[in-house]
């Protein structure tokens, strides 16, 4: 069995444990797709809306797959829902690149209906949260330092709010480690356990390197 499929079969794992798990819904739906299995990841993506209908950057992903199915209706039509809500919560890049993928396809750009939000008690720091999935907008923090003394954590806390940082460490990280039974004590373990961390918090190698 190669890596890319172990990985698949442990996030279907996942999502058959826990069901309501939008990120292991995500997840898998990323490792299917880079698998050439666009149906089967549509599925995924169209759960993990189901379960976190905010979350822009998969109305991107799902588009791209109906596209690959030969889907172009339903793809606009994704593509359209998506990017308004790309764009009501700030979401600036999945929001243009889905603008692209539109004008690619003849198709009008939307109009935005971005407005200021008049809420200063639900206003945040200006921070950007960088990982896919964030539903804090506007309203995300800056973590305070480094959650680890290394490059990493310097990545971390200048990509990731403290509210993402937060629900890897108090949840989805416990939810990782109980469910692929990792022990932490072994170097395996260890790199499984930084694997899913990356996974959870949107890093590639190109991003990690800085690019």
């Amino acid at each position: 069995m190669s890596q890319l499929q172990e990985r698949i079969e442990q996030f279907k794992k996942m999502a058959n444990d826990d069901p309501e798990n939008e990120l292991g819904h995500f997840r898998l739906g990323q490792l299917l797709m880079e698998d050439g299995r666009y149906d089967e990841a549509a599925a995924s993506f169209v759960r993990t809306l189901q379960l976190m209908p905010q979350f822009s950057k998969v109305y991107q992903l799902l588009a791209m797959c109906r596209l690959k199915l030969n889907n172009r209706d339903e793809a606009v039509r994704v593509l359209k829902e998506g990017w308004g809500i790309a764009d009501e919560r700030g979401d600036k890049m999945p929001r243009d690149e889905m603008g692209r993928m539109l004008v690619e396809l003849g198709e009008p750009l939307p109009e935005s209906q971005q407005k200021a939000d008049s809420d200063s008690g639900s206003a945040g720091d200006g921070f950007a949260c960088q990982r896919p999935g964030c539903d804090m907008g506007s309203r995300a923090h800056r973590l305070a330092a480094p959650p680890m003394p290394d490059e990493l954590g310097r990545r971390i806390q200048e990509s990731i709010c403290a509210d993402c940082w937060d629900y890897w460490f108090r949840n989805f990280s416990i939810k990782v480690i109980n469910e692929l039974r990792l022990d932490l004590s072994t170097e395996h373990g260890q790199e499984e356990y930084d694997r899913h961390m990356r996974d959870f918090l949107g890093f590639t190698e190109s991003t990690l390197a800085g690019t």
